[in-house]
């Protein structure tokens, strides 16, 4: 399928690795020209080179700190026109509520609601100025059934969630399309590092761990990030102009949900 944003412009954050590099390869697929960001300089040149020696689009990258002002001014200084934004951010370690303190909440909400507020406030007035753009958040399926050990994610991307719902209704008319993606396991770092914890509680191998956590999902695996990435490039496409406001899951089946 055309996707029909060949020549158009995305904002991909934390996109050298993981989801974000999985939106970013499918948008480029597309045709799509990017400004990739990550904080590593190294995985994120070598990400930016392959995709443009695989796709053969232009990409820009930034290393800088996307979840504090100074690091999110240099991404901006490097967009130009933007089109298209990905906004994704690694979230909090797990842990328990009664060690959680204010500045563990800060931290989660400067991460994973306000510098994705932070982004849409900068870059929704000129996508709306031309009459087109689209916005994508990544934020987590715990958004639509709480996980307890990530309660500093889950409230953080929470609050995202509320602000989108408000905000999309707000500027579908000019438009931009904002939504989200809410993934569950997928083979990232990410599922890695948390493998890890079970398998330090429960004391067994990483490969058990893995087998144990998958057995919870319909779909018995872990996503992929190319199965991801491509529901992002589809929310970016021309094609998906009618979706508003959506909080989509991938998640193998894991919400037990009807709505």
């Amino acid at each position: 399928m055309d996707l029909g944003i060949s020549g158009k412009r995305a904002l991909v954050c934390a996109g050298s690795k993981g989801l974000g590099r999985g939106c970013a390869e499918a948008l480029a697929e597309a045709g799509v020209d990017l400004v990739l960001n990550a904080r590593g300089p190294e995985a994120l040149e070598a990400t930016a080179a392959h995709i443009r020696a695989r796709y053969g689009v232009k990409v820009t990258p930034v290393a800088a700190d996307i979840t504090t002002e100074e690091g999110r001014a240099e991404v901006l200084a490097a967009c130009g026109q933007i089109d298209i934004l990905v906004t994704n951010a690694g979230g909090p370690p797990p842990g328990s509520w009664e060690n959680w303190t204010r500045d563990d909440f800060i931290r989660a909400l400067d991460a994973n609601m306000l510098t994705p507020v932070a982004l849409m406030t900068a870059l929704l007035p000129p996508m709306i100025a031309r009459g087109w753009g689209r916005v994508v958040n990544v934020t987590s399926s715990s958004v639509k059934a709480p996980i307890g050990i990530l309660g500093l994610s889950t409230a953080a991307r929470s609050g995202l969630t509320g602000y989108v719902a408000g905000t999309s209704r707000q500027v579908a008319r000019h438009g931009v399309t904002i939504n989200n993606l809410l993934p569950g396991i997928h083979a990232t770092d990410r599922s890695l590092s948390l493998d890890q914890g079970v398998s330090k509680t429960k004391g067994i191998t990483m490969q058990e761990a893995e087998q144990q956590r998958s057995a919870t999902i319909p779909a018995r695996r872990y996503g992929t990030t190319a199965e991801f990435g491509a529901m992002c490039a589809f929310l970016c496409s021309q094609h998906a102009g009618y979706i508003v406001g959506q909080n989509i899951l991938l998640d193998g089946g894991a919400v037990n949900a009807t709505l």
